[in-house]
């Protein structure tokens, strides 16, 4: 899952980054205004976490672009700001929640964890998808019942696969989600073909049914109709 961090505050924004890392989200982290705009009109992201305060401009403004962009990025403020009438403008422009600082970074994971649970699964800690079965808090992914090891990109993979399912995914994008920022400074994109391929043989082996699809030369999709 990844996590574009919007905040000018250094030490904060390194604390975020360190504990979201630790439990195994890919953050991306800026400081300013222009950093964020440009960020948020290249890339998507699973949740997007927003300071309102920013040195060159007013962070409502980026979620508004993101509305006006019909993007479906995930967004949780994060202010010192704690009128009311901020948390209501943020909320009616688009946000999906708000957190005043200071808060626990503890709290602050669960927020995120629910709101990414909520938009791409219903709000479901387990995702069943006929004899495959995942669960999102644990990271364990099970065929028929038996485990199946995945690596932390692997379980990622999937998680993308099936919260996209029917869309197909170029190989860019699944670059961009696995590496964040850093895959456009690879020469190709060849390390995406090498874990798509170690995902669908692990399920297969394990006697999962071939959902993963190869679209040529576009990239691939996770086809089923449940």
């Amino acid at each position: 899952m990844k996590i574009l961090i919007i905040e000018d505050e250094e030490e904060l924004a390194k604390s975020i980054d360190q504990y979201l890392s630790a439990e195994n989200y890919l953050c991306e982290t800026v400081s300013t205004f222009s950093e964020a705009m440009a960020k948020v009109g290249i890339y998507e992201y699973d949740c997007i976490l927003l300071d309102i305060t920013l040195p060159d401009g007013n962070g409502l403004k980026i979620l508004e672009e993101l509305k006006k962009e019909n993007k479906q990025d995930g967004v949780i403020i994060i202010s010192a700001r704690n009128s009311l009438d901020d948390k209501i403008k943020g909320l009616e422009i688009g946000a999906d929640d708000y957190l005043t600082k200071p808060f626990h970074l503890s709290e602050l994971t669960a927020r995120i964890f629910s709101l990414i649970r909520r938009k791409q699964f219903s709000n479901a800690n387990i995702i069943r998808h006929n004899e495959l079965e995942i669960d999102l808090l644990a990271r364990t992914v099970s065929v028929n019942h038996t485990g199946v090891s995945l690596t932390k990109k692997e379980f990622d993979l999937l998680i993308y696969f099936i919260g996209n399912k029917n869309r197909v995914l170029s190989k860019s994008i699944l670059a961009e989600h696995l590496s964040g920022d850093f895959a456009d400074m690879l020469d190709n994109h060849d390390f995406v073909y090498a874990h798509v391929k170690n995902l669908k043989k692990k399920l297969t082996d394990a006697g999962c049914e071939p959902y993963i699809k190869t679209v040529y030369g576009t990239g691939y999709k996770w086809e089923s109709d449940n």
